[in-house]
């Protein structure tokens, strides 16, 4: 019974984890439009879910983020990974999901292991801190490795005065980089150490 209920709890969690990144989204404050990138607050739901639930919790986030993503794609809301998906859907793909499942299985293996070391509340920020900076490393890497050589990337690194894959991706994202991590660190961070905190009551 103890089983069946704990079962029932972290589905309902979870659930509730989902509905808060799909409500995110329809509002406008999942993804802003900033350039041709959005800039994502779509980190926090998955860095609590990663903190407070585990690794894998992380990765099932991570993943609904990118099929969110990947929607943008197809729908042409995002003009950046349409033109991806016009050019490659299967590297598309893996550039939306693919890499923010990771980043929410990694943020949640990170948050695993501060937890045992560090003996402050500290632990809680830092993992949170790890989410965007992830997302950025994996989602503009991955660009890197399967697009940088199109003429659309190209086109922008001629306007952003880009010679290189590195100063491409640190001009593009730029301030809008920033503000992600600050946000997620903050919000995500107090969220989860509040929901841990109740969770083990």
């Amino acid at each position: 019974m103890k089983q069946s209920n704990s079962t029932v709890k972290y589905m309902t969690q979870l659930a509730l984890l989902i509905a808060v990144q799909i409500v995110m989204k329809l509002i406008g404050l999942g993804m802003v439009p900033v350039g041709p990138l959005k800039m994502s607050f779509l980190t926090v739901p998955v860095a609590i879910g990663a903190i407070v639930l585990g690794p894998l919790t992380g990765a099932i986030l991570g993943g609904v983020f990118g099929l969110i993503s990947f929607y943008d794609a197809l729908t042409g809301a995002s003009v950046m990974t349409g033109t991806f998906l016009s050019i490659s859907p299967v590297h598309t793909f893996i550039l939306c999901v693919v890499t923010r499942a990771l980043m929410g299985w990694l943020t949640g293996l990170i948050a695993s292991g501060l937890q045992k070391v560090m003996k402050n509340n500290f632990h809680y920020f830092i993992s949170a801190l790890a989410a965007p900076l992830l997302n950025t490393v994996l989602f503009m890497g991955y660009i890197c490795l399967a697009f940088y050589h199109t003429d659309y990337v190209q086109s922008l690194c001629t306007a952003l005065g880009a010679t290189n894959p590195i100063m491409f991706i640190i001009l593009l994202v730029g301030v809008q980089g920033l503000i992600e991590a600050i946000a997620c660190s903050l919000v995500g961070g107090a969220c989860a150490k509040g929901i841990d905190v109740v969770i083990k009551k």
